[in-house]
């Protein structure tokens, strides 16, 4: 899951991820912007869980409706990016590049919030989306199909 509105994530896979990249994200020492750039505060970064590639990923929801958006995924740089701009920014696993949700598509995602969960290993960004959240135009990338099938279980 995780991608770019319509224009970002190409293709017609569902969501921007498609395939799994096996590069890891660039490092300051092999990306020339990114040493420039000053590093993810280190006391956010040791609370981060990362995965084997380097990356967290990001549960994006809509501020004031509470409604989950999408999925996508960082490294400490897209973190650092996010937290400092306003605006949301990924590291994209297909095309092994960072990407700034809404720079070809104009469907943007303005920052209200960054939340780390209890474990380290997962970020609450909660933003103000303008047009659709998922590459395929809808606005979130959980509108596919409907639910599944799932016995509902009642409180006792």
């Amino acid at each position: 899951m995780g991608g770019g509105a319509v224009g970002e994530g190409g293709g017609g896979a569902p969501c921007e991820d498609r395939g799994v990249s096996t590069e890891p994200p660039p490092t300051a020492a092999s990306n020339p912007a990114a040493s420039n750039a000053p590093a993810l505060d280190p006391a956010i970064a040791a609370r981060l869980k990362r995965d084997p590639a380097g990356l967290v990923a990001a549960v994006v929801q809509q501020h004031d409706t509470g409604e989950v958006l999408m999925v996508g995924w960082m490294d400490d740089e897209a973190v650092r990016r996010t937290l400092t701009s306003g605006r949301v920014t990924y590291w994209s696993r297909s095309r092994g590049e960072y990407w700034r949700k809404g720079d070809t598509s104009g469907h943007t995602q303005f920052v209200r919030s960054v939340a780390i969960d209890c474990d380290g290993d997962a970020l609450l960004v909660r933003v103000d989306q303008v047009g659709a959240a998922c590459h395929t135009g809808a606005h979130t990338c959980f509108d596919a199909g409907g639910p599944l099938d799932a016995v509902v279980g009642e409180r006792p």
